[in-house]
């Protein structure tokens, strides 16, 4: 899916409440995971999935990674974009995608780079 689709598909499927549970380990990780855990459903066309295998079986062939706590990006499409959902509260909110200035080159040898 790109993500044209999967505009489309936020904007047309979205009932005003999030379904799946997440698990974080504090507050701020539980809020944005159930979040995370529907735009990955809508990428992976499973919004209405109840089979959790099934669910499983499309998210491995639609992402090449899922992502972890430490870590951004939340997902990588199969050949495609990497995606980082971010939870904001209100129309006037503003979004803090990085404190820390860009990088114009990465080294291998950078202890950053895990």
């Amino acid at each position: 899916m790109n993500i044209i689709n999967a505009i489309y598909r936020i904007v047309t499927s979205f009932g005003g409440e999030l379904h799946r549970q997440s698990h974080g380990l504090n507050r701020a990780n539980q809020m944005g995971g159930a979040l995370e855990e529907w735009i990955k459903d809508v990428f992976a066309d499973t919004l209405d999935s109840t089979d959790e295998n099934d669910r499983l079986i499309k998210l491995s062939q639609t992402f090449s990674y899922l992502g972890n706590q430490n870590n951004p990006p939340d997902m990588i499409l199969k050949h495609g974009d990497a995606i980082e959902v971010k939870k904001v509260i209100g129309k006037n909110a503003t979004l803090a995608l990085n404190s820390s200035y860009p990088k114009n080159k990465l080294h291998a040898s950078s202890p950053l780079i895990t």
